[in-house]
């Protein structure tokens, strides 16, 4: 077992003038204020807009470059009759925008087939696959959701066949595609204010602006917040300005969602009936659609967001829930299976990369478990799934590495990769895996020391252990929804004991964290592989998100544990 090393990054103290001027202009507590000038909010008009998110601050959707254009192209279609192909990727955000732009055309009484290729069959992308489908459909529009805007061969290719071609995107583009319209708030002299919305929020702006076009009840917009909330934060974009009013009130829409899959969706999860927060969309809901599209076909995902028929959506969701036990399971496996081949087959005292391979890992679990085992080891990491003679991998990074730039100096050994400084995904002829795991060690230590390898958790507050209580709970609450580039509070507490800790399974710590004074239950999801006997036995200082555990009726104040150090560090 190899314990990471971690060290506390302990938040600035605000400008204390700020804090006072928001406490008195926004009659909030100084906590809740130091948090939110910490956050970056240096004006009053700034921190209530942060606050209070309101539907009154989305931004024109006609901002957008080439949302006139698309505009037209989709009107003109609708008017004749035609049939519109709306292509997405196969995760969550594909899912959701795929879902979203289809409910929008319909209720303007377009003809609509919604399409999302099959991750193993079809690959990642506009592609053959979606071209053959069209085809297939009759349509000559096609819209393509969350993709295209690397794909410039097959958008080449549709164009030429004589379909018309709308590629709405959000990630970072090359070249654009010879596409007849491009809406990506990233792409070139595109001034959109917020350039961090996911692919099923860039289809949320086009459905604002086809609701205009066609005069549409002005309430749809409203009644789709809860696909383009719920792609937002499984898509992990920063929420702030348009992002968070999205989730802010789509996840308010979710919990009373009108459409019968989001319903089943919730039901199935056990989280009908509840206030739903963003924390619960990443780990619960999303999850689950993230699962058909890795280990079967995200088609079936689709649908379920797309039935008006209760009873279908039910079965859909059932069986969503029997493929992300299915998929839980396989992580589960997969994971044991690296953490052992790192612990015997990885100097990790010498060896700044991770690169790991078997036959039989299944190639759309690989990235899940890479992000854990950078969170385990704390460097960059490949996992290459080998089928045959071909080996498909996905990486992952920490901050201080950037791996696409390190598989551009490992590519003479790569067949193709794509991603960017995060994440990446790769393929490779199985015979050379060996020397690729060479070469990213070598990249890696040039690149990278040892302090780099070294967990930084960052902490919101430092407070003793009698301060965390009901009070702080409410006003931390306010900083909702959390998530990236607005992360939960973290708060940390020094020289405590865990007292009466014990194991839940093989793999959770159940403890409460005493001071001699006061004690405050606390919950570390995957943490008994990452703490000692000795160390739990002895003074500890907690990083924690601070919460309540809901169970059976019961709720009571709890620390959900981030990070665990021995005092004396």
């Amino acid at each position: 077992m190899t314990l990471s090393r971690s060290r506390w990054s302990i938040s600035d103290q605000p400008d204390q003038r700020l804090v006072e001027q928001l406490v008195q202009s926004l009659n909030v507590p100084r906590v809740l204020a130091s948090l939110v000038a910490q956050r970056g909010y240096s004006t009053p008009e700034e921190a209530k807009r942060f606050l209070r998110p309101s539907l009154d601050s989305l931004h024109d959707p006609r901002l957008l470059r080439g949302m006139d254009r698309a505009v037209e192209i989709l009107a003109r279609a609708v008017g004749a009759g035609e049939t519109i192909f709306v292509h997405g990727d196969y995760d969550v955000d594909g899912q959701c925008a795929v879902a979203l732009l289809t409910r929008t055309l319909r209720v303007a009484n377009a003809s609509v087939v919604p399409f999302v290729p099959h991750r193993i069959r079809d690959g990642y992308d506009f592609g053959s696959a979606g071209i053959e489908a069209a085809k297939n459909a009759g349509a000559t529009v096609i819209v393509t959701c969350d993709c295209g805007i690397t794909a410039r061969d097959a958008v080449a290719q549709a164009v030429a066949e004589g379909f018309k071609v709308i590629v709405t995107d959000h990630h970072l583009p090359g070249e654009l595609p010879p596409a007849d319209a491009v809406i990506n708030p990233k792409q070139p002299g595109c001034e959109y204010p917020c350039k961090d919305l996911c692919g099923t929020g860039v289809i949320f702006k086009l459905a604002q602006a086809l609701i205009q076009e066609f005069s549409l009840s002005e309430n749809l917009q409203y009644h789709l917040l809860d696909l383009a909330a719920l792609a937002t934060v499984a898509d992990i974009v920063p929420l702030r300005d348009e992002n968070r009013v999205i989730v802010h009130h789509g996840l308010k829409v979710l919990v009373a969602s009108q459409w019968p899959g989001i319903r089943a969706l919730l039901e199935s999860s056990g989280l009908t009936g509840k206030v739903v927060t963003a924390g619960q969309v990443g780990f619960i809901l999303a999850p689950r659609l993230n699962a058909v599209g890795r280990i079967s076909d995200a088609n079936k995902g689709v649908e379920l967001l797309l039935t008006d028929d209760g009873d279908q959506a039910s079965k859909t969701a059932e069986l969503l829930e029997r493929l992300n036990s299915e998929r839980k399971s396989i992580d589960q496996r997969t994971l044991d299976e690296a953490i052992e081949m790192a612990e015997v087959d990885v100097d990790l005292e010498n060896e700044f990369g991770i690169v790991l391979a078997s036959d039989g890992w299944h190639p759309g679990v690989i990235g899940i478990v890479a992000s854990r085992l950078v969170e385990r080891y704390v460097r960059p990491v490949l996992m290459i799934a080998i089928d045959g003679n071909v080996g498909k991998g996905s990486g992952r990074s920490i901050s201080s590495f950037d791996l696409h730039e390190a598989l551009s100096s490992c590519s003479d050994l790569l067949v193709k990769f794509g991603g960017h400084k995060m994440a990446a995904g790769l393929t490779v002829d199985a015979s050379s895996i060996g020397a690729l795991r060479e070469r990213f060690h070598e990249v890696t230590r040039s690149a990278l020391t040892k302090e780099d390898l070294v967990r930084t958790q960052r902490v919101d507050l430092l407070l003793s252990l009698d301060e965390a209580d009901d009070q702080l709970e409410r006003l931390l609450n306010h900083m909702q929804p959390c998530g990236s580039g607005n992360p939960t509070p973290v708060l940390g507490v020094a020289n405590v004991r865990a007292a009466g800790w014990r194991k839940l399974g093989n793999r959770h710590l159940k403890l409460t964290l005493d001071d001699g004074g006061v004690r405050l239950p606390a919950i570390g999801f995957n943490w008994v592989d990452r703490t000692s006997e000795q160390m739990l036995n002895g003074a500890i200082d907690v990083a924690f998100q601070l919460d309540r555990n809901e169970w059976r009726g019961r709720s009571e104040l709890q620390a959900r544990i981030v990070d665990i150090m021995a005092s004396e560090q």
